[in-house]
């Protein structure tokens, strides 16, 4: 099975899952959704950054599953995630996230970057500050 998704939690509390441009398949989505479940397991507060760079567009059933996903865990992502930043260069791989967006909202403060070491620098900061209460001004505007 081709890997849809890596994840690096070598510098926990930041982590960094970088999508591989492998085509998104049941197996390999349902891995990248362990994974993501798997952050939280510390039960100790960290940031994300989602590099999107190589990402593929997801099937519209792949965009309700990350949606569902985000929903059935909202209490789990807004107790221990201090904010999400998304790298995505991409248009198109930008409107994706709209539209994930519009079927759930990001129940946690996130933004969008062009690249990987503004996203990595603006989730340490968000770690520093350890301010995690979200606004509708703190919602992403991709």
């Amino acid at each position: 099975m081709e890997q849809y998704v890596r994840v690096d939690r070598e510098k926990f509390p930041l982590v960094v899952v970088t999508f591989t441009g492998a085509k998104p398949t049941p197996a390999n989505f349902q891995e990248y959704l362990n994974e993501l479940y798997a952050n939280y397991s510390p039960m100790q507060r960290f940031t994300l950054v989602f590099d999107a760079t190589l990402a593929r567009v997801p099937g519209i059933s792949y965009q309700k599953q990350q949606a569902a996903w985000m929903r059935e865990h909202q209490s789990l992502i807004q107790s221990y995630c201090l904010g999400i930043a998304y790298v995505i260069p991409s248009a198109v791989i930008r409107n994706v996230l709209k539209l994930i967006f519009k079927i759930q909202r990001d129940p946690v403060v996130s933004k969008v970057f062009s690249n990987q070491e503004e996203g990595i620098a603006w989730a340490q900061s968000q770690l520093e500050t350890g301010n995690h209460n979200i606004s509708d001004e703190d919602r992403v505007n991709v």
